[in-house]
């Protein structure tokens, strides 16, 4: 069910900012995917790559991670731990935050606007199943937060399926912003000792990243279950087994 939204645009008009918008989502995957995930392999080329516009560099990333929001099909973590690999753990950071806001901005006015079409031509069915509750919920900021923290979800394209949600965007992306900085904040310091070559960190902080990921994977569904019961007030039904 599409909620319904404060702002009301002709359905001509939708429908043709809609296929606009995914023309230049499958012109840019087609183009621009197979590009950013060989240049994505390596840090060090994603170095070399923004380096060359010098004193437009910073710029440059900002772009290349919103890019990285706006299609997610490209993998965020090598974009953050980039940041760190060119700029240091902490502009390494900032810039990331800003090119995820902005993407996040993107994406979530782009699914407010064009509605419940869009996110289902982006968003797999199964997705979009898992996280329906939170459309029709319009008190599921804590459960945004806790879907935003979990390692292991796909938080891009949840900013998609959020767009459709009843929440402000402003409290949307300050949910959302502060709920992603830890793991933003901790690819970026992989990055920053990675070009300095200390390794240690990089295994350790690795180590713990990889541990919260799988344990988010794991759990994930467990997670999303308990927030789905909680968000009905249903606390002592347990999840059964999924299909």
């Amino acid at each position: 069910m599409e909620p319904e939204k404060g702002v009301r645009i002709p359905l001509a008009v939708r429908v043709a900012f809609a296929a606009a918008f995914l023309g230049l989502m499958i012109f840019a995957s087609i183009r621009l995917t197979p590009v950013f995930t060989g240049l994505m392999s390596r840090p060090e080329e994603v170095g070399r790559f923004v380096a060359s516009y010098g004193s437009v560099s910073a710029l440059v990333y900002v772009i290349v991670q919103i890019v990285q929001v706006v299609i997610f099909v490209i993998p965020g973590e090598v974009v953050q731990v980039a940041g760190g690999y060119i700029f240091g753990t902490w502009l390494g950071a900032l810039l990331s935050v800003l090119g995820i806001l902005a993407g996040t901005a993107v994406a979530f006015f782009a699914a407010r606007l064009l509605g419940y079409a869009l996110v289902q031509a982006l968003v797999s069915p199964k997705k979009l199943q898992r996280f329906e509750f939170l459309i029709s919920d319009p008190k599921a900021e804590i459960a945004m937060f806790v879907l935003f923290l979990v390692p292991g979800i796909p938080k891009d394209s949840l900013v998609y399926i959020s767009g459709l949600t009843p929440v402000k965007p402003l409290r949307f992306f300050l949910i959302s912003m502060v709920a992603r900085i830890p793991g933003i904040w901790g690819a970026a310091y992989i990055g920053a000792h990675l070009q300095q070559r200390d390794y240690g960190p990089v295994w350790i902080l690795s180590a713990v990243a990889l541990v919260l990921f799988v344990i988010g994977v794991v759990f994930r569904e467990r997670i999303i279950d308990r927030l789905h019961r909680l968000r009905r007030g249903d606390t002592d039904t347990p999840a059964g087994p999924r299909p």
